[in-house]
């Protein structure tokens, strides 16, 4: 009986490549850019919690309809910059989030599917040590350190295997 398989979407060689390029493509637009902060500087930078984001919306919306009310003070151009560089960065972000969560779902899926099949295969080298068939003794005593022995069910391991 063939077994279940969660996930039977896989991903050509053609695919890979594409997405390998595409991955190096954006790691050089972006790297140059990008800032090492100190677990310090993390802290004192990042104060800009939700509502401090309202009020830069808002300053920015007030710049944008009013301009002559704008503080002379400000390098409104350097503002303006800041606030298109945050907007790409939190669209970028989220779109990557999305893709991130696909490919764990996508991962976990196979991932399944693998430890199934291993499973399934263990447990017919054990019968087929069983019958005394040559070279398979060997083949369980190599699984075997796989499984401890406290007598965790079956979907136990599976839960465990798939929360690592």
């Amino acid at each position: 009986m063939p077994l279940e398989n969660l996930n039977g979407l896989h991903y050509t060689a053609a695919e890979k490549t594409n997405v390998n390029a595409s991955m190096a493509s954006m790691e050089n637009s972006l790297t140059p850019k990008f800032k090492n902060l100190s677990p310090e500087e993390r802290s004192r930078y990042g104060s800009v919690n939700e509502q401090n984001k309202l009020l830069i919306n808002k300053v920015r919306d007030f710049r944008n309809s009013q301009p002559a009310m704008s503080s002379p003070d400000v390098d409104w151009l350097e503002f303006q910059n800041d606030c298109d560089s945050r907007e790409f960065l939190q669209n970028t972000i989220m779109r990557l989030e999305a893709i991130l969560n696909n490919l764990k779902n996508n991962k976990t899926l196979h991932d399944y599917d693998c430890y199934h099949v291993a499973l399934t295969d263990y447990d017919y080298s054990k019968y087929k040590a069983g019958s005394k068939t040559a070279g398979f003794e060997v083949k369980v005593k190599e699984l075997a350190q796989f499984f401890n022995r406290t007598g965790a069910t079956a979907e136990k391991k599976i839960e465990d295997h798939l929360n690592q």
